[in-house]
C-alpha cells in the first residue's frame, strides 16, 4: 500500500487539471500590512542624529512582534 501526503495529492491534482498553485506565509503576513493609525517610536540607540535627539520616526510599514 502506498501512503500519499495531502500535498502531494493535491499537487497531483491541479497538474492533472492543469492548474496553477500559489502560496503565502500566513505567519509573516501581517508584517506587509498598512496601519490604520499614526504610529510613532523613539530612534534606535546609535542611529540618533547630534542635536535631534528629541524627534521619533513615524512608522509606514510594521515591526516584527509589534
Amino acid at each position: 500500500m502506498v501512503k500519499y501526503s495531502s500535498t502531494r495529492v493535491t499537487l497531483g491534482i491541479t497538474a492533472s487539471l492543469d492548474l496553477e498553485v500559489e502560496q503565502l506565509d500566513v505567519t509573516t503576513a501581517f508584517l506587509h500590512g498598512d496601519f490604520k493609525e499614526e504610529i510613532c517610536m523613539e530612534e534606535l540607540k546609535g542611529y540618533e542624529e547630534p542635536c535631534k535627539e528629541h524627534l521619533v520616526c513615524r512608522l509606514k510599514k510594521s515591526l516584527y512582534a509589534l
